[in-house]
């Protein structure tokens, strides 16, 4: 019935919100912001109604949840960088149907998910920073998904991205957009350091590490990526580890996904981590299920875990 018409890695970072201001970061995220809008774009050229947000901000220690609330409106402030992001403004629609098949289905295919509509919870900004460019005149409804998770096997999150793509092809009348909201390497300046790596990466084996993934990705290289990504998010700090990149790898078809990604906003370092907007081709898939992630190496890396 529906379609998976666009997927997309992108960042989230708090300066390109600080970039719309005069000071000395003014336009200093503007290819980032530009990304945005460029995928924005192309949701609107390819009939997407809504945008699925897998948010690495959202921190959840039970189960993965749905935030698909009917509309958001508010005020934000970072508890993390409330002098960064300090009320924001927000404001867009939410799609209640869409985030109780996709928990509806994900329970069917044994991934535990909980759908809040009746809720006054609001948007982490792995999701309102993305939406206040990608959807600043709320075209677009948004569901945001839980991708913080720490107690969780990544191969069960690739299960749900699996899960929640065949919810939307099976059950939903409409387009949908998959986007995993967090960085690459996430390991943010040790405090005291933060104006110093402003620009930066943490260190060379981090960046060198990104630049090498995102060959991979380049080149379809996506079974070597899978079968690395639990050592990656453990050595290279993935935000959120990984769980975003998980869940969308899933709904992509997991080690057997085959299409190159295309980089939208080239790579860029911001406050030690490292950053980028990618968008990956969406390819037909004919499986019940995702393929099996190897279980030895994605089983193993659950939050605070030292044996990779």
């Amino acid at each position: 019935m529906g379609k998976l018409a666009l997927a997309a890695k992108i960042t989230h970072v708090p300066s390109m919100y600080l970039s719309e201001f005069d000071g000395p970061d003014k336009d200093s995220r503007r290819e980032a912001i530009e990304g945005h809008r460029e995928i924005g774009r192309r949701c609107r050229e390819l009939g997407v109604d809504t945008f699925v947000v897998f948010d690495t901000h959202w921190l959840v220690n039970s189960g993965y949840h749905i935030n698909c609330a009917p509309h958001f409106k508010g005020l934000y402030t970072s508890n993390e960088l409330p002098h960064w992001i300090s009320n924001m403004p927000f404001e867009m629609p939410g799609n209640p149907e869409l985030g109780r098949l996709l928990a509806e289905e994900c329970r069917a295919q044994g991934v535990e998910t909980l759908a809040h509509d009746n809720t006054t919870l609001a948007p982490e900004y792995g999701t309102l920073v993305p939406m206040r460019y990608m959807n600043a005149d709320q075209y677009f409804r948004v569901v945001s998904v839980s991708a913080l998770c720490t107690v969780h096997y990544l191969n069960d999150s690739a299960r749900l991205g699996w899960a929640m793509r065949q919810a939307v092809e099976k059950h939903y009348d409409g387009t949908v957009a998959f986007l995993a909201s967090g960085s690459l390497s996430h390991r943010f300046a040790q405090n005291g350091q933060a104006p110093q790596f402003r620009n930066r990466v943490w260190s060379p084996f981090l960046e060198t590490l990104d630049h090498r993934v995102i060959d991979l990705w380049r080149n379809a290289e996506w079974a070597t990526f899978c079968e690395m990504l639990p050592e990656y998010a453990a050595k290279g700090h993935g935000e959120g580890f990984m769980h975003d990149t998980a869940m969308l790898l899933g709904a992509l078809g997991w080690s057997g996904y085959d299409q190159p990604a295309e980089v939208v906003s080239p790579y860029f370092p911001s406050s030690g981590t490292g950053q980028i907007n990618v968008v990956l081709p969406v390819s037909p898939q004919s499986g019940e299920q995702v393929p099996e992630p190897q279980a030895s190496r994605v089983q193993s890396m659950t939050y605070g875990d030292s044996r990779l």
